[in-house]
């Protein structure tokens, strides 16, 4: 004998409410990719054939740049966004633990994370910083759409990436000035003696001419417009030295830049998001802290 359940129509009304405003939500906050460049972008890198991606997840041959949009949990947005520049040598793109995964984690604590997906520049110096700051006006363009405050927009990069984000942290106009910085184990300076090469080589070729050669050592374009800047390093550093960030740190205070420099005792270069890297849960607290107290002084 069957009993009739006169809440039974109601709970599966219910029922079905929960799903499909958990599938919207999942919408709102599922990652969405947006091309560049309007139209041809500018500059040539010389660079034909395929994007691939190697099985590292490495991404090598990018010609074709775009963003990768990762919003914040609607429940928990603060309106902060942050363009991320993943590492690579400017030779290919660790787009995965230099981007996707702190994307991913920027946006579940209320951030929304977007990765640029810059292009290689074979020895073409310019193309990744017109990227980088072509980047910084389509967030503030899509400010409302994306529920961004277009007043709360940072750069974070790490190795030749953080070469990138603190590239366009002292080099920039009102409409790609970053509002706060984040570099893990960056590349800052040319000098030949601190620099990695391999980043430089990718990035101005063979035959770098002393004026590029002081342009890129971003230790030296530090004014009093740059904006606050977080640095977390190891001090095992084999691959980029440490003495990078300890210059850029010195040139911020030098102009009184609000800045704050974390130097872990061992851990090497690259490990960006990784789990494995032995001070991974402190350093997210740090920079969830740094975000949520400090990336705003400049404002």
């Amino acid at each position: 004998m069957f009993y009739k359940n006169p809440h039974f129509p109601k709970t599966i009304f219910l029922i079905l409410c929960l799903v499909l405003c958990n599938t919207v939500s999942k919408a709102q906050h599922a990652p969405f990719e947006v091309t560049l460049w309007p139209s041809t972008p500018p500059g040539n890198s010389g660079l034909t054939g395929p994007e691939t991606i190697d099985e590292h997840g490495f991404v090598h041959n990018v010609t074709l740049p775009s963003l990768l949009v990762y919003p914040a949990a609607q429940e928990k947005n603060t309106g902060m966004a942050v363009l991320i520049a993943p590492g690579g040598g400017y030779s290919f793109l660790a787009i995965n633990h230099e981007g996707k995964e702190i994307a991913q984690w920027l946006a579940g604590n209320g951030i929304t994370g977007v990765v640029l997906k810059y292009r290689i520049p074979n020895g073409h110096h310019a193309i990744p910083l017109a990227d980088a700051q072509q980047g910084m006006r389509l967030i503030r363009e899509n400010s409302a759409k994306w529920k961004i405050d277009p007043n709360s927009v940072g750069v974070m990069g790490s190795s030749a990436g953080g070469h990138l984000a603190s590239t366009l942290l002292t080099h920039f106009d009102a409409a790609t000035r970053p509002d706060f910085g984040v570099l893990f184990y960056p590349v800052i300076t040319f000098a030949d003696s601190l620099t990695h090469r391999g980043s430089v080589r990718g990035l101005a070729g063979e035959n770098l001419t002393s004026q590029l050669r002081n342009y890129y050592s971003n230790e030296k374009q530090v004014t009093a417009q740059t904006p606050p800047v977080l640095l977390l390093q190891s001090d095992d550093d084999r691959t980029v030295p440490s003495q990078n960030s300890i210059m850029f740190y010195e040139a911020l205070k030098s102009w009184q830049i609000p800045a704050a420099l974390y130097t872990f005792p061992s851990g090497g270069h690259g490990w960006g998001f990784r789990p494995s890297f032995r001070f991974h849960d402190q350093m997210k607290q740090l920079l969830l802290d740094w975000l949520q107290n400090d990336a705003g002084q400049s404002r």
